[in-house]
């Protein structure tokens, strides 16, 4: 545009500004619309559920409708790992990195009012703190346990609401810890919250539609991390009622536990589809690791904070199943780490699919990413994880994890093409396990496989140098 003399150059000004100005409306459209089209997201992550545990994983005495409806709404996957016990999983998930970088290395803090413990770096980014900033509103009503310090935690990390434990495990119904001497395990934020006698996974899960309903105009993000199936098994009447032919006591607590369970994943689908938000609504579904063997556990001390008396049964049954696979929560066998794990959005992926590559809770993080169109923030850590978006739409599609690691506290292991090698910090006694034996990883290969040991040994090391803070 030319533009000469005073009154021409005032018009041209004039006209330049509502030019820009005109641009700066379009720019905010722009990112209006791309807000109100970004889907929503709701991970659903239970708590020691079983590798094969619901119907659409191979069980046949179990009742998982929910469940099993999101695997026909979506891709259900069946080599998915996640951790062995809880807090190295729920890193994994929520940062897309290696637990170790953000120094969760072993079980973090517990009670709040303790000094003592380790909490996740709050120089990890998680999910809620890369898509808070591009118009999401945040929510977490479950299990963080993560570390349990008021100056950490979810709202510290992104998450606009918290309702919950800070925690590992509760009774369920007067909400204390029970390892230990216990302690009152139920917050608001960082506010304790005292409703004895109310069944928590009702009371997340309430909140949980309520925060649906609250934000059903706008982009959501809602991580539900379950406490249950995790001991104490203190089932809904109604499904141990459904159970009660089972001849197995333990098969019999922890099928009404996960039932249960599948009951409440059921109601926040539900509501959902009733405000018409499941197509646009990406749904992923994993648990935190294989089933608990730990059935000996009992309260140890007399007057304990609980009220429970001394020599009261956790309620861990031991329940859970495998198939061919062994190992359980805590092992480094396929029992302890793989996972049911389910992604479910209609309006974009494909329904009812089976996909046996390789993923792992790292790659949930930049998959949502990919599908929300957001990018990393710039100055944001790497990520370990990768998008499965490649392996959702082509069944042929190769994984890009090629090499598995897996270390808590002074237990590691490592995994390359079929071959497992597991082994202790300060200990040279190691296993190799093969997942392609007719009975997968039962038996051991170190003394007959020198060579492959050697070769996993020094992947493991690598590793450790590179994830160790520095």
């Amino acid at each position: 545009m030319h533009c000469g003399g005073l009154t021409a150059l005032l018009l041209c000004e004039m006209v330049l500004g509502v030019k820009y100005i005109i641009i700066l409306l379009l720019i905010f459209s722009a990112l209006v619309v791309s807000a109100v089209e970004r889907p929503n997201i709701v991970i659903l992550f239970t708590d020691d559920q079983g590798t094969m545990d619901a119907n659409c994983y191979g069980s046949k005495d179990l009742i998982t409708p929910n469940i099993d409806k999101l695997a026909a709404t979506g891709v259900r996957f069946t080599q998915a790992y996640a951790h062995t016990v809880c807090c190295p999983a729920r890193a994994a998930l929520l940062t897309g990195r290696h637990p170790q970088r953000g120094g969760v290395r072993h079980w973090t803090q517990g009670d709040m009012n303790s000094t003592k413990g380790i909490n996740m770096a709050l120089e990890e980014v998680t999910l809620a703190e890369i898509l808070k900033p591009v118009g999401y509103r945040t929510a977490l009503y479950g299990k963080w346990h993560l570390g349990a310090h008021r100056d950490f935690g979810p709202k510290k990390q992104g998450f606009d609401e918290f309702f919950g434990i800070r925690d590992g495990f509760i009774d369920n119904y007067n909400h204390y810890f029970l390892h230990g001497s216990g302690f009152h395990d139920l917050y608001e934020g960082v506010k304790p919250v005292k409703r004895p006698g109310k069944y928590f996974p009702e009371l997340m899960v309430q909140r949980s539609l309520k925060f649906i309903m609250q934000n059903k105009d706008r982009p959501f993000l809602l991580y539900v991390p379950f406490n249950i199936p995790h001991y104490p098994e203190q089932a809904l009447k109604r499904f141990e009622e459904v159970y009660k032919d089972i001849g197995e006591p333990a098969r019999r607590s922890y099928a009404a536990i996960v039932s249960t369970t599948d009951h409440y994943i059921g109601q926040i689908v539900d509501k959902l589809e009733a405000l018409g938000l499941r197509e646009n609504t990406i749904i992923i579904f994993m648990s935190d690791n294989g089933h608990s063997e730990e059935t000996g556990n009992r309260i140890r001390l007399d007057n304990h904070r609980s009220g429970y008396p001394k020599g009261h049964f956790y309620g861990a049954s031991g329940g859970g199943s495998t198939g061919k696979w062994i190992g359980q929560k805590g092992s480094f066998l396929e029992g302890g780490v793989r996972v049911p794990a389910i992604i479910s959005y209609p309006a974009k992926l494909p329904k009812g699919k089976v996909r046996g590559q390789i993923i792992t809770a790292m790659d949930w993080f930049p998959t949502v990413l990919d599908l929300c169109g957001v990018q990393q923030l710039s100055d944001s850590p790497k990520l370990d994880g990768h998008s499965v978006l490649p392996l959702i739409r082509n069944a042929k599609a190769k994984s890009k994890n090629k090499i598995l690691h897996f270390a808590w506290g002074k237990k590691w292991a490592v995994r390359e093409s079929d071959w497992k090698l597991i082994g202790s910090e300060g200990n040279t006694k190691v296993s190799l396990r093969n997942l392609a034996d007719a009975k997968p990883e039962a038996r051991d290969y170190a003394k007959a496989k020198p060579e492959i040991v050697r070769r996993l040994r020094k992947l493991h090391t690598d590793w450790v140098n590179e994830v160790s803070p520095k």
